[in-house]
């Protein structure tokens, strides 16, 4: 079930390793979508802005989480790389006491705190109760996002990235009849579709963490490797935090912009929510390029094959240059129609705003492939604190189209947002790759001369 990525040809790796995570990005976000058209159809567009405003707010939490976790798994594939499993197994044991303490502190702060978020970020009047109602139990189902995040970033550590991706295609399942069940039968509002993603996670979770402990035996940690270590820890959360900080520092400009297009009114929200659950599943390649990437740094760091990172490079560029001309294609002449599968088809101001959205942000996805195939693949090398600095020139660029743009321009300001956000980033991290890759090579010059 683990696989060698240290070994073979690199296109080929990366696209075994990555069409798997695919699918699994393509059913999480395929659930996340599906709980936006419930809203949207059977609820109503104020609901469906309801849900959709605390979409920043969710990212800024929920990122954090999902950045720390995949920050722990890279000293777990460096351990696998090196051949190193004793060592391996102690990092799961820590990650696992680490998660328990960030879970449960980052519950507690968030529940506690989010409805006066919520009004700080302008949050109209008419949706701001549904809004809540929603953010609310999704927060209170932190522990179930780091429980499944760790395991299966633990997992896709070892190169297998099909395990995860059962447990998400069961979780998906399990999303959308409960969706359906809360919503129409129990008549639960917003918070049906929230309890049904927090549910359907912890089911993902739980099931991915059982199979691991059968299935995986070089993962099954003996009794003196459970012990917590000051010194693993320290490393974990110098990998983990900075990469969690990276989601957060991005979504702060997120939420700006968010708040500009909440002055806009209840449809502009509705529209950025739509728009935004489209995008997501369309940019879903590049979420499973990023994750890919962080594999393959991490592992080829471990065994010392520094000659393998730019040719894994140069072939995952390749992919998301193809892919980012097929997904602007398919915002053009699928636009609309998608746009009317959140709403009815008489809402035509928004279901135009929705189209320009999306034809905006796909004409500028290959920077878009860029950030997500450099940043992750640097955060596998080992410098995830380069990813922090990437996400602060995102926050700039989309705090400055939400207090700039947006009032001149409208929606479309908030339309460009991101593509100016993704741009941004990009002039910082093709550098800071060049950078690393010379530092690497420094470092392990002595023992190759050694050799």
């Amino acid at each position: 079930m683990t696989k060698d990525m240290t070994k073979g040809t690199p296109m080929k790796l990366i696209l075994g390793f990555s069409v798997p995570l695919l699918f699994g990005f393509l059913f999480q976000q395929f659930y996340n979508l599906v709980d936006t058209v419930i809203v949207g159809k059977f609820l109503g567009v104020d609901d469906l802005a309801a849900v959709g405003s605390t979409g920043s707010v969710n990212f800024l939490v929920i990122g954090f989480c999902m950045g720390v976790c995949n920050g722990f798994s890279i000293p777990v594939s460096h351990k696998f790389g090196a051949g190193d499993y004793t060592g391996m197994r102690r990092y799961v044991a820590n990650c696992m006491w680490l998660g328990i303490g960030f879970a449960a502190v980052m519950t507690v702060v968030t529940t506690v705190f989010c409805r006066d978020i919520l009004v700080l970020m302008k949050t109209p009047e008419n949706i701001l109760d549904g809004a809540y109602a929603y953010i609310w139990v999704i927060f209170l189902g932190i522990p179930t996002t780091f429980l499944y995040n760790i395991v299966s970033g633990v997992i896709r550590a070892l190169g297998d990235s099909k395990t995860p991706v059962i447990f998400l295609v069961l979780s998906s399942i399990v999303n959308v009849a409960l969706d359906l069940y809360f919503i129409i039968n129990l008549h639960m509002g917003v918070a049906g579709a929230a309890w049904a993603t927090v549910i359907a996670q912890g089911v993902s979770g739980l099931s991915c963490l059982i199979f691991m402990i059968k299935k995986f035996e070089i993962l099954r940690i003996r009794k003196g490797e459970w012990a917590a270590d000051s010194h693993m820890m320290g490393v974990l959360c110098g990998m983990g935090i900075p990469m969690g900080l990276q989601y957060s520092i991005t979504a702060i400009g997120s939420v700006v912009l968010q708040a500009a297009a909440n002055t806009l009114g209840s449809g502009a929200v509705a529209a950025m929510t739509a728009a935004g659950r489209i995008g997501n599943f369309l940019a879903c390649p590049f979420d499973a390029m990023g994750s890919t990437m962080a594999t393959y740094g991490g592992q080829n760091v471990g065994a010392g094959k520094l000659e393998r990172l730019g040719q894994g490079l140069k072939s995952c560029v390749l992919l998301g240059a193809g892919y980012s001309v097929i997904a602007f294609v398919i915002s053009i002449f699928l636009g609309r129609p998608l746009a009317v599968l959140f709403m009815d088809g008489s809402e035509t101001a928004i279901i135009a705003d929705v189209r320009l959205f999306l034809l905006l942000n796909t004409l500028f996805y290959f920077p878009l492939a860029l950030v997500n195939i450099i940043r992750f693949l640097i955060q596998g090398m080992g410098f995830p604190k380069f990813a922090i600095l990437a996400g602060v020139f995102e926050m700039i660029a989309r705090a400055a189209a939400g207090f700039l743009l947006v009032p001149v321009l409208g929606f479309t300001g908030v339309c460009l947002g991101s593509p100016i956000a993704w741009i941004m980033a990009d002039a910082f991290l093709i550098p800071a790759y060049f950078h690393v890759s010379r530092k690497l090579q420094r470092k392990f010059e002595p023992a190759g001369a050694a050799a």
